[in-house]
């Protein structure tokens, strides 16, 4: 692998763990900030608006590294990252706090440009591995912020902080020694109308596929809102899990899926072709929601990891798919469309799934997976369109 390769990657495993290190210290520093009265409420406020920023600002990265390249916006997004852990760290209130998470939310949207990158640089032919290794970078990441977040957060809640400036700081001078510019083909022109992310399925032109494709990722992504909302909370109150377990259990299933996608993916988008390994991944996910929504013990979420960590094969192998529908001049603007609709339905979909599981609690509480599984049947009509099989 290139170092440049080698460089992005790291500045998606950081994001990734920039994103998720704030959950374990995040409910402290709102009782030293606010008052535990109010933790609950600006918690979710908190993470609605690093999604949203994400959202919003997807786009906006992604086409500027198609007009100005992908290196300065990457440079500028990891010394954005660097400034905003530090303004963190030192929050004397809890509205600076909120300006932390929007400053945050903005930076981690160069996730696609990341993403445009390693289209720009791996043949068309390699992509869906590419695509994996990206996963397992992220997937990593999770792992490593809640355990990071967790432990310096027992000796100072701003710590974690601290230390995710330091790591972006020391990622930004090894990105300005060793990241070369992989845009060669950029646009003449900046339009304006590419910046507005609510625009971006209009914006999107290219073979007839597209479309239903990105319907199709809009919903895995839904879908993927239930086991990142629910896992916790339905381990806990379902099967009793102890702190411990469910920290446990969160760091298994985040260590398994970085292990599918870097070393699985690849070799089964080779052997099965892109659609089939796409089918294969959304199958082994809807198996593994139908059975933990019948489990009646502990320990069976633990067994069910592997079917989760298989179902990781459907992203990649649709984006290796999504990317072959545009230009090389528009790679930037695909990701970062298709990260705005996931922060988008990551705004709302803790909120539905949350409040779903409420509401089915008393009388089937593995109903909302039953219902991420049958989500994935709105995806096959799209997949098997008339504009979708000349994918």
């Amino acid at each position: 692998m290139s170092r440049a390769l080698t460089v992005i990657l790291i500045t998606l495993l950081l994001d990734a763990v920039g994103m998720s290190l704030v959950f374990p210290i995040l409910p402290g520093l709102l009782r030293e900030l606010a008052g535990a009265e109010v933790t609950s409420h600006h918690y979710g406020a908190l993470l609605a608006v690093y999604a949203g920023m994400q959202f919003l600002f997807s786009p906006v990265l992604g086409a500027l590294s198609d007009r100005f390249g992908r290196r300065p916006v990457l440079l500028a997004s990891l010394a954005g990252a660097a400034a905003d852990y530090v303004l963190m760290a030192m929050a004397p209130s809890l509205a600076w706090l909120y300006v932390g998470r929007v400053l945050s939310g903005i930076t981690g949207a160069s996730m696609a440009v990341g993403t445009a990158y390693i289209t720009d640089v791996t043949p068309e032919a390699d992509r869906a591995r590419r695509y994996g290794q990206m996963g397992a970078a992220m997937g990593l990441g999770f792992v490593v912020g809640p355990l990071l977040g967790g432990a310096l957060g027992e000796w100072s809640l701003r710590a974690p902080f601290v230390a995710a400036a330091v790591m972006n700081a020391l990622n930004l001078g090894v990105a300005w020694r060793s990241l070369p510019e992989s845009n060669q083909n950029r646009t003449a022109q900046l339009d304006a109308g590419k910046l507005n992310a609510f625009a971006s399925l209009h914006r999107l032109q290219g073979k007839p596929p597209l479309l239903p494709l990105v319907g199709v990722f809009a919903v895995i992504a839904l879908a993927s809102q239930v086991p990142g909302s629910l896992w916790i909370l339905y381990g806990q109150d379902r099967y009793g899990w102890s702190a411990w377990v469910a920290g446990l259990s969160l760091a298994c299933y985040g260590a398994l899926h970085a292990i599918s996608q870097a070393f699985v993916t690849g070799p089964m988008v080779a052997r099965l072709g892109e659609k089939r390994a796409l089918l294969a991944g959304m199958a082994a996910d809807g198996l593994g929601f139908v059975l933990i929504g019948v489990a009646t013990a502990g320990w069976m979420p633990f067994a069910l990891l592997p079917l989760f960590a298989a179902g990781g094969l459907a992203l990649p192998a649709l984006q290796a798919v999504l990317a072959r529908q545009v230009d090389e001049q528009r790679q930037g603007e695909l990701q970062g469309t298709l990260a705005s609709i996931a922060s988008l339905i990551g705004v709302g979909g803790p909120l539905v799934v949350t409040a779903a599981f409420a509401e089915t609690r008393p009388h089937w509480p593995g109903s909302v997976w039953i219902a991420a599984a049958a989500l994935y049947l709105l995806a096959l009509p799209l997949l098997f369109s008339r504009r979708a099989r000349g994918a």
